[in-house]
């Protein structure tokens, strides 16, 4: 809700400002006091005020109220940073410059003083309210269980989100109708339609049927991608290219990525989903490029329009039916309680809650993750069945469920809704990066502190307890993505307009709203953008992801300096050195392909989280500001030229992330990597050097990527430091050589490491090895490892081995692959263990359509942050 997010963030910033060491502005005592007491019971005054049960087309009154004094304090406070660090950059005479600071503060206390009067009326009515707090309002208190109890194992495990398989309920019939037309013995192309209104599961089927082995098995090549409402057609051939690990170039047309689609497609069997079509527009500019090669080939298309799906095919389509009341109930009661069973005296209430949900598992996965994070009385239950109830009257499906769904989001704790809300934000059907969404929410501000954890950590708390009730949707197969089902995406942006949290707007309607959007907080803008053409002093997010001139950005930076996040594509030229005066500042992000210096300035940053750069030259921190630490640094790079010196070090104690390149020949000297094990919360470490061996990790890494600058650096010697790293879980080695061509490990080495990567290495022939060396591995990778003559056959005896990928490598490295795939058969069973092969040569003996066994899945740390 707009009101808490508000709330918190106006206490963050004066919470900041208060901690800041060279704040911009002063704030008077009393004025912080009054509103900190304010501010603080009006949060406590919104964690049990909930007065809308059923769905509302209007917006609380006293939350928007509570909302406009919160923005209010948020203006002020921020409107009059920016007039302090303009009259700065005007280079005012200091006699002048004096009398308008005296100006400033005055009507800085002025404003701060209504915003407590307008607080205050609010408080009171709040009080008014709280005596007057009714059962349901008390019911919502003891909904939610105490941190103990939701702690316990017993909610973890409930609270998990639903597999494919358990959500799947009811549908056993139209999964084998799937499966039997996938693999029948009709060799022409055949388009399978799967309709169905919008929860009903078409993509929960066809992403469960997709992912079966045998599945996988039958077609030479398996592709899934996503149309949505608003489509690209070249992004979507591109989807497709790129799981066929085939990267196209962007200044291709559709029409030439189309081609090169057709051309991999061509002769091979081949599986293709294409999520959620919407037009037959859509499948006519596609369908030419998917060849008909009279072998069985397959495309699932998932549709909401039974028209459309009739228009694709007349026989093969599949209908997802709505639930009947045993299996609502079978599926609700799996997504509370899991194995354990429903206590005999919810069951009955239980049942009339699933048939509330009128048949939509969508709906009922959502509610009973509800449940399932709250305690299990009657009352409760009995409560959440009279509301389905009242939300299922006279109403077309999709707005049914989107008031099914409305009083799932109402039930939230109030400190989710904001993050939940956030989703809206999104483009319909994308996968949204975990590391972004976290940064984000972190730097919007709705993110309460915890005492003793980062705002990172919360979020991930927070994201955990909302994939929990079924409310976010973690991606298959990749744990930095999460989704959200375009229901919910509706229901988030409908509730966002109208408690005005946010709006989204097209880049037509942005341009032309833009002189007068000076309330706006975030911006992504695609087009070249002017910097003079903003008038936003509360912006926190500006995102430029269209590259132009350094210079464009020089021009009125200062009117940016209340920002906290800030990603930029630049060219040319050099960054302004006003950028390290925002004094809020959170994240920065800027793509180029120059090095950029940083000044002393940089290490006055307090607030400082993420900071990333294609090459950045960081300045010695300055003697003279001991009191001075970057504590909320968690991720820097990509630093040229690091040194760690001990100064360095006490800088950035937190520091998590670390990508640096030292090119220089003197790095034991110059560069200090000795104390990089004084960092003892880092945990990915992205380095490369020419040559160095005075070099310590911290015991703490989890994540390491070594490169040499050279391919004549030897790794014997620092693989020696790495193996005894006891949480090593990755590790990537790229370029550099062994001694006499060889790599030995020994006994206790890589305790823990779960994946490893060789890249370029051309100096390793020999690996000895064994498999208890590599005790807990799940993927190895080898990059044309060129003169390797094997790979150890020892790996077959590593019973966590998952998958294997060889690209560009020996004949023989090949097919020692196989054999190891083979014998890890015998150990552990049929398709235990996965190997994708990549040849250097399309025309080797050893090339067939059939030579990619499985796709990759890469788990390798990407260096860049995001």
């Amino acid at each position: 809700m707009a009101a808490y997010a508000t709330l918190v963030s106006a206490m963050h910033i004066i919470d900041n400002l208060q901690l800041h060491p060279c704040p911009p502005i002063p704030l008077h005592i009393k004025q912080v006091e009054s509103l900190t007491q304010k501010i603080s019971f009006l949060l406590e005054f919104l964690q049990s005020y909930n007065p809308h049960r059923v769905y509302s087309n209007e917006a609380d009154p006293l939350e928007i109220r509570i909302a406009d004094a919160a923005y209010a304090a948020e203006h002020a406070i921020e409107s009059h940073i920016l007039d302090e660090e303009c009259s700065i950059v005007s280079h005012i005479f200091d006699e002048v410059k004096n009398d308008g600071e005296n100006m400033s503060f005055d009507g800085l206390y002025k404003a701060l003083e209504k915003v407590i009067q307008d607080m205050a009326s609010v408080e009171e009515e709040a009080k008014q309210i709280q005596g007057r707090v009714g059962v349901q309002h008390q019911l919502l208190r003891n909904s939610t269980p105490p941190h103990s109890l939701r702690s316990s194992s017993i909610l973890q495990k409930r609270s998990s989100s639903l597999t494919p398989q358990s959500s799947m309920v009811g549908a056993d019939d139209v999964k084998l109708q799937m499966k039997d037309k996938l693999t029948s013995r009709c060799r022409d192309l055949l388009i399978i339609p799967v309709v169905g209104m919008g929860g009903s599961g078409k993509t929960t089927l066809a992403r469960t049927v997709y992912e079966e082995r045998l599945i996988k098995e039958h077609f030479d090549i398996c592709a899934w991608a996503t149309i949505s409402q608003e489509y690209s057609i070249r992004e979507i051939f591109g989807v497709v290219l790129r799981q066929l690990h085939y990267a196209i170039d962007d200044n291709l047309s559709e029409d030439e990525v189309g081609e090169i689609l057709y051309k991999h497609l061509f002769g091979r069997r081949y599986l293709i989903v294409m999520d959620d079509m919407w037009s037959i527009e859509a499948w006519d500019r596609v369908r030419k490029y998917f060849p008909d090669n009279k072998n069985g080939s397959r495309i699932v298309v998932t549709t909401r329009l039974s028209a459309l799906a009739s228009k694709l095919s007349e026989s093969n389509n599949l209908e997802m039916k709505l639930l009947d009341e045993a299996d609502s109930w079978e599926l609700l009661s799996e997504t509370v309680f899991g194995e354990e069973g429903c206590p005999l005296e919810l069951e009955e209430v239980g049942k009339k809650i699933g048939k509330g949900c009128k048949g939509l598992p969508l709906s009922i996965v959502v509610v009973g993750g509800l449940l399932a994070k709250s305690k299990h009385t009657r009352e409760f239950w009995e409560y959440i069945e009279k509301n389905l109830n009242a939300a299922s009257v006279n109403l077309e499906d999709d707005e049914r469920c989107l008031k099914i769904l409305y009083m799932s989001y109402k039930q939230l704790p109030v400190y989710l809704k904001p993050c939940f809300l956030y989703m809206g934000v999104f483009p319909e059907d994308v996968e949204i990066d975990i590391s972004r969404l976290v940064i984000y929410w972190g730097v919007e501000g709705f993110l309460k502190p915890e005492s003793g954890k980062g705002l990172e950590e919360i979020a991930k708390k927070y994201l955990e307890d909302l994939i929990g009730r079924n409310l976010v949707i973690r991606n298959n197969g990749n744990k930095k993505y999460c989704k959200i089902h375009d229901l919910l995406r509706d229901l988030c942006r409908r509730e966002a307009k109208k408690e005005r949290f946010y709006d989204t707007a097209s880049d037509n309607e942005a341009i032309s709203a833009l002189p007068s959007m000076s309330q706006a907080r975030s911006l992504t803008w695609r087009v070249r953008l002017e910097l003079s053409a903003l008038s936003m002093s509360l912006l926190r997010i500006l995102k430029i992801v269209r590259f132009q001139p350094f210079e464009d950005f020089t021009k009125n930076m200062d009117q940016l300096v209340n920002s906290r996040f800030l990603e930029i594509f630049a060219k040319g030229g050099n960054f302004p050195y006003s950028i390290w005066r925002f004094w809020n500042l959170q994240t920065l992000i800027v793509h180029n392909y120059n090095v950029v210096t940083a000044p002393t300035d940089f290490w006055c940053m307090p607030h400082i989280r993420h900071v990333e750069f294609f090459t950045l030259r960081l300045a010695d921190p300055p003697n003279d500001r001991d009191d001075i630490v970057l504590g909320n640094l968690q991720r820097l790079g990509k630093v040229l030229d690091f040194k760690c010196s001990k100064e360095v070090v006490k800088k950035i104690p937190n520091i998590k992330k670390l990508v640096f390149s030292n090119g220089g020949e003197r790095d034991d000297d110059m560069y200090c990597l000795s104390n990089l094990d004084a960092l003892t919360k880092l945990k990915s470490l992205n380095c490369s050097f020419l040559a160095t061996s005075a070099i310590n990790f911290p015991q703490s890494l989890k994540s390491l990527v070594l490169r040499s600058e050279g391919s004549s650096y030897c790794w014997q010697d620092i693989l020696d430091k790495v193996g005894v790293l006891p949480h090593l879980r990755k590790l990537t080695l790229n370029n550099g050589r062994f001694n006499q061509g060889k790599w030995e490990t020994s006994e206790g080495q890589f305790c823990s490491l779960i994946f490893l990567s060789v890249k370029w290495c051309d100096g390793i022939e020999i690996w000895n090895t064994q498999s208890s060396h590599f005790p807990c591995l799940e993927s190895l990778h080898l990059v044309e490892v060129c003169k390797l003559v094997e790979i150890p056959l020892d790996f077959a005896e590593i019973s966590t081995l998952r998958e294997i990928d060889v690209n560009c490598c020996s004949d023989a490295v090949v097919e020692s692959a196989k054999r190891i795939s083979e014998e890890h058969e015998d150990y552990y069973g049929e398709g235990a263990l996965q190997v994708r092969i990549e040849l250097a040569s399309p025309h080797s003996e050893l090339a067939s359509p059939n030579s990619e066994l499985a796709s990759s899945n890469s788990e390798e740390e990407d260096c860049r942050f995001a």
